[in-house]
């Protein structure tokens, strides 16, 4: 799978747009939209920029649902995680850590 395709997946997954993605990844809709239009590879530091916003990492963008299994429950839980803003990201791994 190349990048163009993984972004326009996880864009999919979100119901997001290019607007969406590039107000979230706090880059121009051009640079967003011309991955897609021109055939650009992102660069890494593009690439980071999109993950951050997609909320996973590096590793994870590079990773086929193949190359991981989840059980239902964290399947859910890493859903329900991807949908959550930076500051609920922080509230809830906050939680976690009093918690463990």
């Amino acid at each position: 799978m190349d990048a163009r395709e993984r972004i326009r997946q996880l864009m999919q997954e979100r119901n997001w747009t290019i607007y969406r993605l590039a107000k979230e990844a706090g880059m121009s809709q051009t640079t967003v939209s011309n991955i897609f239009k021109r055939n650009n590879e992102p660069s890494i530091p593009t690439l980071r920029r999109l993950c951050a916003a997609f909320g996973i990492t590096m590793a994870q963008f590079f990773t086929t649902a193949q190359d991981t299994e989840h059980t239902k429950e964290q399947q859910e839980l890493i859903d329900s995680w991807e949908r959550l803003s930076e500051t609920q990201r922080q509230l809830l791994s906050g939680l976690i850590e009093t918690m463990t």
